[in-house]
């Protein structure tokens, strides 16, 4: 991961976004649709990997309700930040490596690897997902 040299506040801000989207990761892997949605802000946006925008919590949820179960049988996702950019203390913007093995570990290369970018606000204490893109990474990229 880069980022600038972090005092111990920022790395104490750093590992909460890491949590989230080690949080996300979790509720991917697992198809747990109300722990993901619960990570968005009421009036979040979320970009989906096919260019699908939705607007606000309840369409999240509404759409990951029709997609996530099922969606990882056989695939075990991963997801690590790579570089966190704070915009002010409270904004930060979190490029994250998204790819998928097989339960035995393998690189599940058929799925190909995402470059998600999170833009996280911190509400009331909590780091939470404001306005997102999720990219799938083009094949030669």
């Amino acid at each position: 991961m880069t980022t600038t040299t972090a005092t111990p506040d920022r790395q104490a801000e750093i590992d909460a976004i890491k949590h989230v989207v080690a949080v996300l990761e979790h509720a991917q892997r697992n198809e747990l649709v109300d722990e993901f949605v619960s990570l968005f802000r009421e009036d979040a946006i979320w970009t989906t990997g096919a260019g699908r925008l939705l607007v606000g919590r309840d369409a999240i949820a509404e759409f990951t309700k029709q997609v996530l179960p099922g969606a990882m049988k056989g695939l075990v996702p991963s997801y690590e930040v790579v570089h966190v950019l704070f915009i002010r203390p409270d904004v930060a913007a979190v490029k994250v490596r998204q790819r998928y093995f097989s339960p035995e570990g393998e690189l599940v290369t058929e799925e190909g690897e995402g470059t998600p970018m999170y833009v996280m606000s911190k509400e009331d204490g909590q780091w939470r997902l404001t306005a997102n893109q999720n990219t799938h990474v083009a094949a030669g990229a």
